[in-house]
């Protein structure tokens, strides 16, 4: 499905900050202030409901020994990912007008700086000023982005930066750039520049995320770090963030009427209200050690978890409860056992069993009994989940080298693979309509039996009658940002989690 481009929301919006003066130190949004760079004048505002920014800038050019532009900005250390989904207004007057990132250690037109900078004619290019007063330099990207939703991303690694660039839906196309020395802490924000002083020119950006990733020697499962609730808008490609926790929440499962999501955070399962915007703890008695794996029947009334019980030595055994709170009764009598997808008639469980150092695909009656297994090939398959019209059981299989979507019958037959990509694919999740699978993709790196925390990731959507598949979400995340069904009961939302150090 090609996702209809945004519209954009009018300038009368619920609130507004705007700059027409030279270092309007007003914050707004995620940043900090925003400033005059050089010569020229601009302003900013920003939709908090859509959470997106509308930024005007002129200035004659950013090129040569000194720039001129408009800068949306925050003071920013260590390491960081910068993206946005952006997008010029109108035609404009110059085809070398520019918007994007641009980090920089001080606001003085000559400094030296690390841009990803989109021009009005299409052409993606790093550019960047080794010191203060020194000529720019440019690494063009082979992608060439002209009248379109473009997905910029910015990151600081290590003292290396990396720009990654795509029209909104494709992948992302990444180049390197290493030998620029910038402080550690320095001025990082969004930026129009009009490459004309007598012309402003106006882009939007929405999709803003300032990303603080973890550290490079963390301990997963030991060592976590914040998580954002973000809700998808399928129509509009839209993500906004609802809530946000500086320790760890995973795997948003929607309510079936709509109003709240469910998830898990360090072993309690909390239902968050989102007209009220809090979140309470529901009642699963003795199961308090839940990992992300938990499903809601079709009707809603009931929720299934996956609780490590001390009685196993702390195995994975699925459990029973009322979605609203209760005891929980025991399903599955061996572990580990893994939840993931309940059948649209309420009668069966469908959950990864590790048994005898293989995983598997097992079925196993609501109400407990023997499990059946599913699935036989070597290797790791993982993810059940019905479809909406029971007629297959969707999961991920590493049977074919990469991690691939798969379906079946709901009694094993009939194993088909429905993925074909270099990426390693998990967790599909059907559409209430079931015209729609989206899915989590890893990049090639990573093991195709493994899906780690605090990565960049894809979320993609495919027909599920095949075909190609687009991303809907360039995230950070990984290990609990999909792994439960998360569409809303309408089919026009989806929700996930992605990762950030966030401030207590």
């Amino acid at each position: 499905m090609r996702i209809p481009r945004y519209r954009l929301v009018a300038l009368v919006l619920s609130s507004v900050v705007c700059g027409d003066m030279l270092g309007a130190q007003v914050s707004v949004g995620v940043f900090a202030a925003h400033t005059e760079v050089g010569r020229g004048r601009g302003s900013v505002s920003y939709d908090p409901r859509q959470q997106m920014y509308v930024i005007a800038g002129s200035g004659q050019n950013m090129w040569d020994s000194r720039d001129d532009f408009h800068f949306v900005w925050k003071r920013i250390s260590g390491n960081f990912i910068l993206s946005t989904r952006a997008r010029f207004l109108g035609r404009g007057v110059e085809e070398h007008r520019k918007i994007g990132w641009t980090i920089r250690p001080s606001l003085d037109p000559g400094s030296a700086h690390v841009t990803a900078a989109l021009h009005g004619n299409g052409l993606m290019s790093l550019q960047f000023r080794r010191e203060a007063g020194a000529i720019t330099e440019e690494d063009k990207s082979a992608d060439s982005l002209p009248d379109a939703d473009a997905v910029i991303q910015l990151e600081r690694r290590d003292g290396e930066y990396f720009m990654a660039v795509a029209q909104f839906g494709d992948t992302l196309v990444t180049q390197r750039l290493t030998g620029v020395r910038l402080p550690d802490t320095v001025y990082a924000g969004l930026f129009v520049c009009s490459h004309n002083d007598t012309v402003t020119e106006r882009a939007t950006f929405s999709n803003v995320r300032i990303t603080v990733p973890a550290k490079r020697d963390f301990v997963a499962y030991r060592d976590y770090i914040g998580s954002n609730l973000e809700i998808f808008d399928v129509q509009t490609g839209n993500a906004t963030i609802v809530h946000q926790y500086a320790g760890s929440f995973q795997a948003p499962n929607w309510t079936r009427d709509g109003k709240a999501l469910i998830y898990v955070q360090e072993g309690r399962l909390y239902r968050f209200d989102l007209v009220s915007s809090s979140a309470t703890l529901i009642n699963t008695g003795f199961a308090t050690r839940n990992n992300n794996d938990h499903v809601l029947s079709f009707d809603g009334r009931m929720i299934a978890i996956s609780h490590h019980a001390v009685e196993d030595s702390g195995a994975s055994i699925v459990y029973t409860v009322p979605a609203s709170g209760g005891t929980p009764t025991r399903v599955t009598a061996k572990g580990p056992s893994y939840l993931h997808g309940w059948s649209p008639d309420g009668r069966w469980l469908v959950y990864t069993g590790e048994r005898n150092g293989e995983f598997d695909v097992y079925k196993i009656a609501a109400t407990g009994g023997e499990e059946i297994r599913l699935t036989t090939a070597p290797g790791l398959d993982d993810g059940p989940e019905y479809s909406p019209d029971g007629a297959y059981i969707y999961f991920n299989s590493v049977r074919s080298g990469r991690m691939q979507i798969w379906r079946m019958r709901p009694d094993g037959s009939g194993q088909e693979q429905v993925t074909h990509d270099g990426f390693n694919n998990w967790f599909p999740h059907l559409s209430p309509d079931g015209k729609w699978i989206v899915y989590l993709a890893f990049p090639p790196d990573v093991a195709p039996d493994d899906h780690p925390f605090y990565k960049h990731v894809l979320l993609r959507l495919m027909p599920i009658t095949g075909g190609p598949a687009r991303v809907i979400a360039y995230a950070y995340g990984g290990q609990g940002t999909i792994n439960v069904p998360s569409w809303a009961p309408d089919g026009k939302r989806l929700a996930f989690v992605s990762n950030s150090v966030l401030t207590r």
